[in-house]
């Protein structure tokens, strides 16, 4: 759905992307991540056809998206920071949408606004809440049948139950019609929950790109317990990092799962145990530190 190929942007010297290359599949969701001022923001607004390219080009649906008016009208996105016009209520907008996107279903507006009992549609939408207004931009999103939806950092300011309602609804779209979803966001256990792909980002480049299910069975942790001390642990496998605590051993390790455990075995541990990590855990002993600051990375 998303194709970017070799893409660079300057901004008064700064290379704010690096030759950047990614893919989102057709009916994905895919997590974007990395730390403050890797880039994320930047290629997102490339995608919306906001910025042009200095070099590459960026693809939406096989075809190039700066100004492309036709393109647009297949995609929308929700930013961080949202814009509404300033004595706008929640139907002026709609009417809005509906003149900038020929799918726009009202049926399905009013649909989704049973979901969302707490917004009255006649109030100046400035004047309502920053989760509210994030809700308003959930249901016109939506409501606009897109194909493909783009969110920066999307249920930020939200309650926990708000947001089960929103990837609720996202997800349904997603499995019912093909939405295809590119989110950005710093919350790694919302991500790990929707996400299918994740882009690691950091520097203006795209470090990893992988599933979710791959890049989470490259990682491993295995515990384990010998009588004696820590055996010397075998070369053929890579392990990224090492906890003790007693005679209990913490592995982090690389590489297949099974061939991990199958080699640990034989070195007659009195117990061992292979548990899966998380995208969180995956970030902190493999890209460098809890902050997501990327330091040495290995493919």
């Amino acid at each position: 759905m998303i194709q970017v190929n070799n893409v660079t942007k300057s901004f008064n010297g700064y290379k704010a992307l690096d030759n950047l290359t990614m893919h989102v599949p057709k009916g994905s969701v895919y997590g974007l991540v990395g730390p403050n001022g890797a880039g994320k923001s930047t290629i997102i607004r490339h995608i919306n056809g906001v910025f042009k390219q200095d070099t590459g080009e960026v693809l939406v649906a096989g075809e190039h998206v700066y100004e492309n008016d036709a393109v647009k009208m297949k995609m929308t996105c929700i930013p961080d920071e949202i814009f509404y016009f300033l004595q706008a209520d929640t139907i002026d907008m709609m009417k809005y949408y509906k003149g900038l996107y020929p799918k726009f279903d009202e049926q399905l507006f009013y649909k989704i606004r049973e979901c969302f009992p707490s917004i009255d549609l006649k109030k100046n939408i400035r004047n309502l809440s920053k989760g509210m207004q994030k809700q308003v931009a959930f249901m016109l999103a939506i409501s606009s049948r897109p194909e493909l939806m783009i969110l920066d950092e999307p249920v930020d300011g939200l309650d926990p139950v708000m947001r089960r309602q929103i990837w609720s609804l996202l997800m349904s779209d997603v499995a019912e019609n093909g939405l295809t979803v590119l989110v950005s966001s710093h919350n790694l256990r919302e991500l790990e929950d929707v996400c299918d792909h994740v882009g690691i980002m950091d520097q203006g480049r795209l470090l990893l790109e992988r599933s979710l299910d791959d890049l989470q069975t490259s990682i491993t942790k295995i515990q384990v317990a010998f009588e004696d001390e820590l055996p010397p642990i075998p070369s053929e496998i890579q392990v990224l990092r090492k906890i003790s605590s007693g005679r209990v051993h913490t592995l982090i390790v690389k590489g297949e799962p099974n061939q991990a455990q199958r080699v640990i075995a034989s070195m007659n541990p009195m117990i061992m145990d292979v548990l899966p990590l998380s995208l969180e855990e995956i970030f902190i002993y493999e890209l460098g530190g809890e902050d997501y600051a990327v330091k040495d990375i290995i493919f």
